[in-house]
Parts: C-alpha cells; sequence; structure tokens
C-alpha cells in the first residue's frame, strides 16, 4: 500500500528511521513465523516448532517487500521522497488463526506532483506484488508433498470417521487460484489440497493471501492504490467509481450477515464490514488532488486497465466460510 502524505523534509531514510523499519520487519518476521506454525495445527508457543514456520513467514515477505518495493522504487525514480516500508506485525492468539500480519505500507512525504507519476506508483506496487505472488503459487503448486503431508496434521483424513472437534474453515477460491490450480496439478496421480485444507500447506496459504491483500489494495477507492489508478485513469470520475466500489464491498459485506438467520446460506463476508468502516473513515473515499493533472498518454491506461483485470482475477467475495 501507497500512502501520500502532506509534504514534509527530506528525511525518511535517517539511521533511526532505518532502526524503526528494521525493528518492525523482525517482529513481523517474529509474527507471521508463529502464524505459519499455527496453520499446521502445532503448538505456536513451543519454539522447537519455530523452524516450521519459516517457509511460510518467507513466502508472505518476500510478496509484500516485492510490493513495497514496487512502490518505493517507483517513488525513488521520479524523485519523490519515500520512507521505506514499514511492515505491520499482528499478534498471535491463542485459538485465533491469522496470518501474522496487516501488511505493509510506504509514506510518500514529498508532494507527487503529477498524475503520470502518480499512476507510476500506484502501479507498481501491485503489479510487482503479483508478479511476485505468481512464483510463489507456482511454486507451491509444483511442489505439492504428497499425501502423507495431510495426513501428519490429520491423520484421520482420508477415515470415513473424521476425528471430533477443530473448526471447519473453508478458505474462498479466486478465479486466478483456480487456473493456476488446473495448470500445475494432476488430482488424478496427485493430492491436490481442497479449499478446507489448502492454508496448511505454506507456499499456497501465502500466495492465496498475496491474492487476497492485493485485491484489497486495488479496490478503486481514495489512497488505495487501486484509488490512485481510477484518480489518475479517469480524472472526476473517480468519485462516482469510489463511492460505487464502496457500495458493492457494504452489500458484499452485509450478504455475510445472512447465514446467522440462515445457516445453508454462505454469501459475503462480515469482514468487509469492517474494510469499509477503514475505507469511509481512514481512507476516505475521494482520492486528493495533484498539481498536474495532465491526463495519462495510452500506454499508462492500458497499463491500468491490465491492472485492473488483476483486481477481477484475484478478489475473492467470501474469503472465509466458518460453519456456524
Amino acid at each position: 500500500m501507497h500512502w501520500y502524505l502532506i509534504p514534509t523534509t527530506y528525511d525518511s531514510v535517517k539511521p533511526k528511521r532505518i532502526a524503526i523499519h528494521l525493528g518492525l520487519f523482525i517482529i513481523t518476521f517474529f509474527t507471521i513465523t508463529v502464524a505459519g506454525v499455527q496453520w499446521l495445527n502445532r503448538d505456536a508457543f513451543d519454539l522447537n516448532n519455530f523452524s516450521a514456520g519459516i517457509p511460510y513467514s518467507l513466502a508472505i515477505l518476500f510478496i509484500l517487500t516485492f510490493h513495497e518495493f514496487g512502490h518505493y522504487y517507483a517513488a525513488r525514480y521520479h524523485k519523490v521522497d519515500a520512507t521505506l516500508p514499514y511492515f505491520i506485525p499482528f499478534p498471535n492468539l491463542p485459538g485465533i488463526m491469522n496470518f501474522g500480519t496487516l501488511g505493509a505500507l510506504i509514506k510518500t512525504k514529498s508532494a507527487i506532483p503529477s498524475k503520470k507519476i502518480m499512476f507510476d506508483i500506484g502501479v507498481a506496487g501491485p503489479i510487482a506484488g503479483f508478479l511476485a505472488t505468481l512464483l510463489i503459487l507456482s511454486f507451491g503448486f509444483l511442489s505439492l508433498p504428497g499425501k502423507e503431508f495431510i495426513l501428519s496434521i490429520h491423520p484421520e483424513y482420508f477415515s470415513q470417521h473424521p476425528a471430533p472437534g477443530g473448526i471447519s474453515l473453508t478458505f474462498g477460491n479466486s478465479l486466478l487460484y483456480q487456473i493456476l490450480s488446473v495448470v500445475f496439478t494432476n488430482p488424478t496421480n496427485q493430492f491436490v489440497p481442497p479449499m478446507t485444507e489448502m492454508y496448511h500447506y505454506p507456499f499456497l496459504c501465502a500466495g492465496w493471501f498475496g491474492l487476497f491483500v492485493t485485491a484489497m489494495n486495488l479496490l478503486p477507492v481514495g489512497q488505495l492504490d487501486g484509488g490512485h489508478l481510477a484518480y489518475t485513469m479517469f480524472g472526476t470520475n473517480h468519485k462516482v467509481i469510489a463511492r460505487s466500489a464502496f457500495v458493492i464491498i457494504l452489500v458484499i459485506g452485509l450478504l455475510g450477515l445472512l447465514p446467522f438467520a440462515y445457516p445453508s446460506i454462505s454469501l459475503g463476508w462480515t469482514g468487509w464490514l469492517f474494510w469499509a468502516l477503514i475505507l469511509f473513515f481512514v481512507i476516505k473515499l475521494d482520492h486528493p488532488p495533484v498539481l498536474d493533472e495532465t491526463p495519462l498518454d495510452s500506454s499508462r491506461k492500458n497499463i491500468g486497465w491490465a491492472t485492473f483485470g488483476i483486481l477481477l482475477l484475484s478478489f475473492i467475495p467470501t474469503p472465509f466460510t466458518i460453519p456456524l
């Protein structure tokens, strides 16, 4: 994510700031690794299990780092002052599964002078992060372990008498995840984990997360990456686009309440309601203006359309399902 602030002095890479970025990175590495251990159904508070979560944490950090440094290097290329990435750790709470991070962001700390530069900075992150996600997901599908892996987590998995207890969690399937699964796997001679189990596989889970956060950031609202694209591509029409996207997210979030009344229905996700609140009160719906509003050239617009295509391929209306 790229956040545009009121211009300040050019001090974003002083040693004391580097220490802050490095500290957040180390803490985030720890929380993501612990989350990786939890996704393997192991005791996250047993230090002997810590190394088991490292493949997951490295994959997540690989995706987030590519995304944020895409923004960073685009900003530096255009001589816009920008901070190094702030990685955001998320505490690992007992009994609560999470990804160990809320993502990462950079801040631009000098004025972005034109739509062209705003577009370049905004689009570089999601494209870089998307390419990193494709690498992680492709590797995950191409290196799937045998059935013994899922049996090490659920010994009763292929039994007709599953073990009692536990939470039945299903991840939503995006169009791109499904395409890669079909291209890189062969269910006739290998075990391909269903969406009820894929989160136990570190690279698949990390790649899924990469698609999920990419789609969230590409929503054409405010100062999200998609908001930068919408503002620079469509001018004042970005306000209509932003409000339309906000209403869609709000409706999908409200649909997530239906299972509480009708358990057999699985539509939407209540988490989108929280995201809608963040969009409205924190990120805001409208994008701040830049000084030079010269329209983008056709090449940049084509790149922008392709990037919104990534949104369509990655978006998951119901990312998580837990039967009530």
